[in-house]
């Protein structure tokens, strides 16, 4: 019966959505203040240096954003948290690799149309003013363009410590309506708008901007194409979920050229708080239960944060002793009740050494944890981020044992969703 009922809603949802579609329909974005939302974005990128493979890297970035108010003209007041995560593997065939985490914060307006309003000094979002819809009723084949701009990071490849923007003129077409399932965790099964989304890049550098923020080399020319595709959720006012593939290639004033090339895969889904009493309480019972010791947990902005204190691995190295093992297998259990959410391993140390040395080891403590975690099947790699602090967060004072036994910690946050 129930059964019934969904199938029966769903036709008379899909005729009243065929019959708005002659008419012709009218793409927003919707805001509504106090809305949380987030997505998962994955990147499969090969990055070339002078022709030749540099290495090629898997990017996992995870995105949370709050609406936190809505002008009288409908645009959205977003504040947004850009984690990213990447596995990079060198073309020397060594088997060596390297990951490589950032936090972004960035506030930004965001009106009905898809244009931005943000502050130059933020990194991202990366792509902005896209997709940008005009002001009129769309049928499928219609066609229209609008400018927008990527904000590159070269801080890496070239020392540029401010967002490097290279303007473009997508192409975009209302392609055609698609049944599908939403790619939230209600998988709603609704009809998309399928548009895609193309532009190339050619951009010259001024002079006058070589004088900000560039160095010894900088980017003389930058040219490259994306072709995205884009399932959009009229009922939501939202993106759902799209696909890309793109190039970059960027010639410097030394003569270097980078390429960057790869494709893309993102989703949105609803955001969910985690870290509530409740929850707390619970994971402290079980903890409890287990006979754990030197463990506590938090609720913070993030998550649900649980701290194992007094962490013991060999002496000064990032390798687990046999005991801590054996504890986290059991913090493991505790992880699974949570299989929905992504996890985030932090590392500290107490001051002892250089910052340097300090902030190292925090890394590779971190990075050993989650590589634990991740063989003992308890998440997929791309669903667990490192992070390492060196000394700069104590919980305690260092000027004694015990005090620099708690600071000697790693954090499993299990991060809201």
């Amino acid at each position: 019966m129930k059964k019934t009922i969904f199938f029966a809603g769903f036709f008379i949802f899909a005729a009243n959505f065929f019959f708005a579609a002659d008419e012709g329909r009218k793409f927003e974005f919707k805001y509504r203040e106090g809305d949380n939302f987030g997505l998962i974005s994955t990147v499969d990128e090969t990055v070339k240096v002078n022709g030749r493979l540099n290495h090629s890297a898997k990017i996992v970035s995870r995105v949370t954003e709050r609406v936190e108010k809505v002008d009288e003209n409908g645009r959205g007041w977003i504040c947004g948290n850009f984690m990213t995560s990447e596995q990079s593997h060198s073309a020397d065939n060594n088997g060596g690799s390297w990951k490589w985490g950032e936090n972004f914060e960035s506030n930004f307006w965001r009106a009905k149309d898809g244009r931005f309003e943000i502050d130059s000094s933020y990194f991202m979002p990366v792509i902005r003013d896209l997709p940008v819809f005009p002001d009129k009723m769309l049928k499928i084949g219609d066609e229209w363009t609008a400018e927008g701009y990527e904000a590159e990071d070269l801080r890496r490849q070239l020392n540029v410590e401010e967002p490097f923007f290279v303007p473009f003129t997508a192409k975009y077409k209302y392609e055609r309506d698609e049944e599908g399932f939403s790619s939230d965790s209600s998988r709603t099964k609704k009809i998309f708008a399928v548009i895609s989304a193309k532009y190339t890049l050619f951009y010259e550098t001024e002079m006058e901007q070589t004088k900000n923020g560039f160095t010894a080399d900088f980017p003389v020319t930058t040219m490259g194409f994306s072709d995205r595709t884009i399932w959009w959720d009229f009922e939501k006012g939202q993106i759902d979920h799209y696909e890309e593939n793109f190039r970059i290639v960027i010639e410097t004033l030394t003569g270097n050229e980078y390429q960057f090339s790869g494709k893309t895969k993102v989703e949105y889904t609803e955001f969910k708080r985690t870290a509530t009493e409740e929850a707390v309480q619970a994971v402290l019972e079980k903890i409890d239960g287990m006979g754990l010791q030197d463990i506590s947990v938090t609720k913070t902005d993030r998550g649900l944060t649980i701290s194992l204190e007094n962490i013991q691995f060999e002496a000064n190295s990032a390798r687990l002793e046999k005991s801590e093992k054996t504890k986290i297998k059991k913090i493991g259990e505790i992880l699974s009740s949570y299989p929905d959410n992504d996890l985030l391993v932090s590392g500290h140390t107490a001051r002892f050494g250089s910052e340097e040395s300090c902030q190292i080891l925090s890394e590779q403590r971190a990075e050993a944890v989650a590589d634990f975690l991740t063989n003992l099947g308890i998440r997929e790699k791309k669903h667990v981020f490192t992070q390492g602090f060196g000394s700069k967060v104590p919980v305690a004072s260092n000027s004694d044992k015990a005090g620099m036994a708690k600071n000697r910690r790693v954090e499993i946050t299990i991060l809201d969703r």
